[in-house]
């Protein structure tokens, strides 16, 4: 849908990354859900799920590049030792400076990705959240700490699964509901996991406590 642009010179290698926002909150879904850290959005999808809660992202043209001393210098200003990248997908830029930034400080770096592009920085956690239009590169699977997939329909639940195959047995597994779909999924994923233990089920909580 949009034309996303990796151009190094724009970005210098990483030293500038095309910010959407970034604030202080509680994570709200999966395995670090509730531990509060610090939201870094990069801009720039072309994954572009139907039911995307941050459609916002998608155009990185819309979302200027920052340096990304500017962006650490704004983490270090709260307490919290960690840092979420997500986007947008944000592997479709270099990230190794903003994560030797972040480590430098002390700060842990979690990133949330579909896995369809290689990925890039250095990562105290990765949730690997797959996209059946750009599947997952092979690569991803065995360094994955966290396996989330979002279940619309019932048949997601086999995509969980051959995705959940993949994956290192150390991986942590979720089932979350799609938001809109939730009050018809949530009973299904639920007795889904009762049936197949290795599966925990993440809630976006953030949104029932209306957290930023």
């Amino acid at each position: 849908m949009f034309e996303i642009e990796n151009n190094m010179d724009l970005l210098e290698n990483g030293n500038l990354l095309p910010l959407v926002e970034d604030f202080y909150t509680i994570q709200g879904e999966g395995f670090h859900s509730g531990k509060p850290a610090y939201f870094i959005r990069l801009g720039g999808c072309d994954i572009c799920c139907r039911w995307c809660d941050a459609k916002f992202t998608w155009n990185p043209k819309n979302h200027p590049p920052v340096e990304v001393r500017k962006i650490v210098e704004r983490a270090l200003s709260f307490p919290a030792k960690a840092a979420v990248i997500t986007g947008g997908e944000p592997t479709l830029y270099p990230l190794e400076i903003l994560c030797k930034e972040l480590k430098y400080h002390n700060i842990q770096t979690f990133i949330e990705t579909s896995g369809a592009y290689p990925l890039t920085g250095i990562w105290d956690w990765i949730c690997l959240s797959p996209k059946y239009q750009q599947p997952p590169l092979a690569e991803i699977f065995p360094i994955a700490n966290e396996l989330k997939v979002i279940v619309e329909k019932i048949d997601d639940l086999d995509w969980a699964e051959e995705n959940a195959a993949k994956v290192s047995k150390d991986c942590m597994l979720f089932l979350q509901s799609e938001w809109s779909k939730y009050n018809e999924i949530t009973p299904i994923i639920v007795e889904y996991a009762k049936q197949n233990p290795k599966w925990n089920i993440s809630i976006q909580i953030h949104k029932f406590m209306n957290i930023p």
